[in-house]
């Protein structure tokens, strides 16, 4: 069931995309009112909306349903591991190795005399 409501969350999501970019904007036919069309209002008419907004509601509405249907099942399938819930078994002990300094590592000055400041 998850991906068929996957699927058509894809087919709305693309659909609503491409309804969105089909419709005229409100402003295209202010030019038309300032004298070469025959328009009576500057914004054009406000009235019921057509069949291209009620699609768009309509798929706009579905869209954001299915947004939510989808996270809440998603919510439920994601399964939380906690290494602290079993405590009964013990994690192997990390070995750390301790370098030893040597003393052929630090050079030596041969003359003492030399390491006192005056």
């Amino acid at each position: 069931m998850y991906e068929i409501l996957l699927v058509v969350y894809l087919i709305v999501a693309l659909a609503l995309i491409g309804f969105v970019l089909i419709q005229q904007g409100k402003g295209a036919d202010m030019g038309s009112s300032f004298g070469a069309g025959a328009s009576g209002t500057v914004f054009g008419s406000s009235g019921a909306g057509n069949f291209m907004t009620k699609t768009t509601t309509t798929l706009a509405t579905v869209f954001f349903i299915l947004s939510i249907v989808l996270g809440n099942l998603t919510a439920g399938q994601i399964k939380q591991t906690d290494e602290w819930s079993d405590l009964s078994s013990e994690a192997p002990a990390a070995t750390t190795v301790v370098a030893e300094p040597k003393d052929k590592d630090v050079p030596a000055s041969q003359d003492k005399s030399n390491d006192v400041p005056n």
